[in-house]
């Protein structure tokens, strides 16, 4: 095992908490709605290659209600001075989900700090006559089972007790999603006029079975990202990260290897 550990950060009046652990190229992961659960097996893969750092969103988890967050945008524009504050540099920016979206909507307004981008079935945008799955309106269970190719990882997930701490941070996880993401559903009307501005190697990494958003969005990415490239993970959905963690790990890394080549 790869030691890792928990650490905090204090930026623009919000303290969040880090999990950090490895050595090598810096990588800044971001998670999706779920939130930051733990240091994860795709985790622990990849700090075999990288020293990387996944911090918990503001609003997400046991972090603060910072009165500055209302839009996506806000916490974009937190992680941009996030990495000034710990200096980060040529930063390898790993986004899932709606960590995703927020990568992208990072990437549009500076990529001094960043080597590479890739985005993981990534939220933020809107193809016409491609409806997304509305997981604001799923049952728990629902929820649970479209997010998975493999309903035999479902299983193992919806058997998994939750206390009751858990549950609390599960709604406010719930809430804050709601907050960024609710009107319009899980896109940002303004984002696709800027993605051409990203100038750094980007890879988009999607389920060929992700019933929340489809491949077409995968498309709909790398038609406007410069030069960027799609890989699809076969038999496999939305939380590709949870269902096929060592795949998605390699795939994750293979690219950056092959981008700093």
């Amino acid at each position: 095992m790869t030691s890792h550990r928990e650490e905090t950060v204090t930026v623009a009046g919000c303290t969040i908490r880090v999990l950090r652990g490895g050595e090598g190229p810096t990588m800044l992961y971001l998670h999706g709605a779920g939130g930051l659960a733990g240091w994860a097996p795709f985790m622990e893969r990849l700090a075999g290659s990288f020293d990387l750092w996944a911090p918990e969103h503001p609003g997400f988890g046991d972090t603060q209600d910072p009165a500055w967050l209302d839009t996506i945008h806000d916490e974009a524009y937190f992680y941009l001075s996030l990495m000034d504050r710990l200096d980060l540099r040529e930063v390898h920016l790993v986004g899932m989900s709606i960590g995703g979206w927020l990568a992208a909507e990072l990437a549009v307004r500076n990529t001094s700090r960043i080597a590479s981008l890739t985005l993981c079935g990534a939220s933020g945008l809107h193809v016409k006559g491609v409806p997304k799955g509305d997981f604001f309106m799923w049952e728990p269970e629902q929820r649970v089972r479209n997010s998975f190719h493999d309903q035999a990882v479902a299983e193992r997930v919806l058997a998994q007790p939750v206390s009751e701490q858990q549950q609390r941070v599960n709604l406010r996880n719930q809430r804050t999603v709601a907050l960024l993401a609710w009107n319009p559903r899980l896109y940002d009307p303004h984002l696709y006029k800027w993605l051409p501005r990203i100038d750094v190697p980007t890879h988009i990494v999607w389920a060929d079975d992700d019933k929340i958003l489809p491949l077409d969005y995968a498309r709909a990415y790398e038609g406007l990202i410069p030069g960027s490239t799609v890989t699809v993970i076969e038999a496999c959905g939305h939380l590709m990260h949870v269902e096929k963690p060592d795949v998605f790990a390699d795939t994750v890394a293979s690219f950056i290897a092959g981008a700093g080549s």
